[in-house]
C-alpha cells in the first residue's frame, strides 16, 4: 500500500497529512483559501488521495503555514514511495492556463534539488503571498528527495501562473510515481 501519514508539530504550525499515491478523497484545510485551492488542484490533478489539516501562525503571514506544509507533504511522498523501487521515476508535464504556461520536469532520484524559474507581478492571491510559492516547492523537493525543475516562461496573472505550476507538478508526480513494468529500480547503480 503506497500510503503515508505525517504529523508535524512546531511552535509555528501543526500539520497532519494523509497521502495515498493510488487515489482517494481530497480534503484540504490550511486556513489560507488560495493555498487550499492549490493543494486541492494538486490532489485532484495528481490522482492522489490527499487529506491535509494545518493550523499555523497566520497572524504573522502565510510563510510558515505554506513552507511547513511543503515540508510535511514532501515527507509524505518520501514515506509513501519507500525505497523508490518499482516506479517510472521521471515525469514531465506542461499546463496552459489562459495566458500563462507552466512546465515541470522531475526525477524521483533521492537527490533533492530545485530549479524555480518564475516571477509574479502580483504580490497576493487573496491572503496568499505569491513569493512563498518557491518556498513551498523548495521544502517539498528537499523533503521528498526529488530533483524538481519548474518554469513559467510567460504569464501575467499570478493566480493562473501558480495554479498552472501546482497542476503541472501534480501531473509530473503522478507520472513519475507510477509503477514500472518489472518492479525494478530504474538506475544503473541498482539503488536510488
Amino acid at each position: 500500500m503506497r500510503t503515508a501519514l505525517i504529523e508535524r508539530n512546531t511552535k509555528e504550525t501543526q500539520i497532519k497529512i494523509e497521502l495515498n499515491l493510488d487515489g482517494g478523497d481530497v480534503d484540504i484545510a490550511t486556513g489560507v483559501g488560495f493555498f487550499d485551492h492549490m493543494l486541492t488542484a494538486f490532489g485532484v490533478h495528481g490522482g492522489f488521495g490527499l487529506k491535509i489539516r494545518v493550523t499555523g501562525d497566520l497572524e504573522v503571514d502565510t510563510h510558515h503555514t505554506v513552507e511547513d506544509t511543503g515540508i510535511a507533504l514532501g515527507m509524505a511522498f518520501k514515506q509513501a514511495l519507500g525505497d523508490m523501487s518499482g516506479i517510472v521515476r521521471y515525469g514531465s508535464f506542461s499546463i496552459p492556463m489562459d495566458e500563462a504556461l507552466a512546465s515541470c520536469v522531475l526525477d524521483i532520484s533521492n537527490r533533492p534539488f530545485l530549479v524555480f524559474k518564475a516571477s509574479f507581478e502580483q504580490e497576493l492571491c487573496g491572503d496568499y503571498e505569491t513569493c512563498v510559492t518557491e518556498e513551498f516547492f523548495r521544502a517539498f523537493a528537499m523533503n521528498a528527495c526529488i530533483t524538481l525543475h519548474i518554469s513559467v516562461p510567460y504569464g501575467a496573472n499570478a493566480h493562473h501562473e501558480i495554479e498552472a505550476i501546482f497542476k503541472a507538478v501534480a501531473h509530473a508526480m503522478n507520472l513519475a510515481s507510477r509503477r514500472n513494468q518489472d518492479g525494478s529500480v530504474l538506475s544503473t547503480k541498482g539503488v536510488l
